[in-house]
């Protein structure tokens, strides 16, 4: 099966592209960790014959992936239990809870916090990752349509999304009564199944030649980053990083724009 990876040195922005023959991206990429350590690779798929495309679609996690942050662990720090949830968020991220139980366990914690908080917490603490608005605008600039799909909820991802650029977005929501926080959710769950039949959905709008990107870092992105034509683990838990074929691990997300080949002076560059 012939197979193209492109591999960012650690300290520069070189690209160097090695072609091998009869090699799955699985030991492409073990070779790459031996002989570069942690580092930025992408291994091309053996459906476009090895060659690496330029996406027709990006469909990517939020929160530690385009966002620096957790949202529901900074929110709980208004309610001052943040050192509690973010450690059942962590267990979950790293594939050790069930996400969905994992997820109402943590909103029945914020029951009775003011729905100001969010406003508070979205100005205070959630920031982009480096990368991401200049990521989200190249490849619109080049054609692709970007979904923001998170297990996390609309209250922070509608605002993120506007500002980083993104076509369309899926997740869930909070319920609020009176001005406060019930504990509950509103409407069905975005879960790792969701995540991936939100991908699916999209492609088939695209066509049968449609190639497409995936970036997510825990195990909830499994599925999608494992659709996806190009599934990237961004600075990832372990089980993400293992079912990717695509590894942010030291650099920021124009390291993709880079591992795709796209010269910086292509670049739509955004703060």
């Amino acid at each position: 099966m012939p197979v193209a990876a492109a591999v960012m040195l650690q300290h520069c922005d070189n690209v160097l592209q090695l072609s091998f023959a009869d090699a799955d991206p699985t030991s492409v990429l073990a070779v790459i960790d031996t002989h570069f350590g942690p580092c930025d690779a992408l291994v091309g798929s053996a459906a476009a014959g090895g060659e690496i495309i330029v996406p027709h679609l990006f469909v990517s996690d939020m929160d530690s992936t385009m966002i620096g942050q957790e949202c529901i662990d900074e929110l709980a720090d208004y309610a001052g239990i943040k050192p509690q949830i973010a450690a059942i968020t962590e267990r979950a991220m790293q594939g050790e809870l069930d996400f969905e139980a994992a997820l109402r366990e943590r909103v029945a914690l914020l029951e009775g916090l003011e729905e100001t908080a969010i406003e508070r917490c979205l100005s205070e603490r959630i920031r982009p990752n480096p990368g991401a608005a200049t990521l989200v605008a190249t490849l619109a600039e080049m054609g692709a349509r970007s979904v923001l799909v998170t297990g996390g909820f609309h209250h922070f991802a509608d605002p993120v999304a506007t500002r980083l650029g993104f076509d369309r977005v899926v997740g869930n929501r909070l319920a609020v009564k009176g001005g406060v926080l019930t504990g509950q959710l509103d409407g069905a769950i975005t879960d790792a199944g969701v995540k991936a039949r939100v991908l699916d959905e999209e492609l088939a709008q695209l066509g049968s030649e449609a190639h497409s990107l995936a970036t997510g870092d825990g195990a909830n992105d499994i599925p999608m980053i494992e659709a996806a034509s190009y599934g990237f683990a961004y600075r990832a838990k372990p089980k993400a990083r293992a079912a990717a074929n695509g590894r942010i691990d030291r650099g920021n997300l124009t390291a993709v724009l880079s591992l795709f080949g796209i010269p910086r002076a292509d670049w739509v560059e955004k703060g």
